[in-house]
């Protein structure tokens, strides 16, 4: 439940905060008859982003066991790619973002009405679809359906409301600080589904190492109980974990939690938050 929230606030935050930054720009130009057509995008790429999990989940239940297998570890490693770029990118563009989208919408505004619809589509759908990517991977790891699926919609819920706090400015949070920590927590999360997708693969026999286990606590915590389950959908631990996922994902996290900690050389005042 906890890595389902996380997911989805952070992601949800993201996508609200860029439309917000598009509305806004609109209105304040004078520009609110192009409101409808940028909805129309933003739409689509919701309708896009659900269409995709909705194919996953989809494809997943109709594989044969080995094919599941392949499936889920493959998406998790897409996943964990995606979201390890995800942050980065938004550590470095965050500080002109807003220029950024108010070129792009400039830009389309002089090729019509659908110009403007493809520009909110394509600002809004990435962060759409690495969500639902990342978030099906999740629910795999997690195990528990009922209270990721809670998760999800309580961080969505948040990250609306939070988004159209933000942009009636009835609420000021630090948001370099809120994307650095939810970031960080998000690599920590990426960690678990990398485990996972070793995991998958080792079941295939295609990563050796599958008996090889660095602890085997399935003696005294069932992998379904409250206790499993909470460390699953939070750290995303397993209570039979293999040396070689303990290693890879326990490299991952220490490079690349170095990497997007590390002090940027040149800080700049951050136009999210302006």
């Amino acid at each position: 439940m906890l890595s389902t929230f996380l997911i989805a606030l952070r992601e949800g935050l993201e996508a609200a905060l860029i439309v917000g930054i598009l509305v806004a720009y609109l209105v304040k130009t004078g520009r609110n008859h192009l409101l409808a057509p940028l909805w129309l995008g933003v739409s689509v790429a919701i309708a896009a982003s659900l269409a995709l999990g909705g194919f996953l989940s989809f494809t997943s239940a109709e594989l044969s066991a080995r094919g599941e297998e392949f499936f889920a570890g493959t998406t998790s490693f897409l996943a964990v790619g995606f979201v390890t770029w995800m942050v980065f990118w938004m550590k470095r563009a965050a500080r002109g973002l807003r220029d950024e989208l108010h070129g792009k919408v400039d830009a389309a505004i002089g090729a019509g009405r659908v110009a403007i619809a493809v520009t909110a589509f394509i600002a809004v759908v990435r962060e759409g679809l690495e969500t639902a990517l990342f978030i099906y991977t999740n629910f795999k790891t997690v195990g528990a359906a009922s209270s990721a699926t809670i998760g999800l919609i309580l961080g969505l819920a948040l990250a609306v409301a939070l988004g159209y706090l933000i942009y009636n400015r009835s609420v000021r949070i630090n948001l370099s600080k809120f994307f650095q920590i939810t970031g960080t927590a998000l690599i920590v999360v990426a960690a678990g589904v990398l485990s996972y997708g070793i995991h998958e693969y080792q079941e295939l026999g295609w990563l050796p190492g599958a008996d090889a286990f660095i602890w085997d606590v399935t003696s005294w915590m069932a992998k379904d109980s409250i206790l499993a389950t909470v460390l699953a959908g939070s750290i995303g631990f397993d209570t039979t974990t293999s040396w070689l996922q303990f290693i890879v994902a326990g490299a991952y996290i220490a490079g690349i939690l170095w990497l997007y900690l590390k002090p940027a050389r040149a800080p700049k005042k951050d136009l999210i938050s302006a």
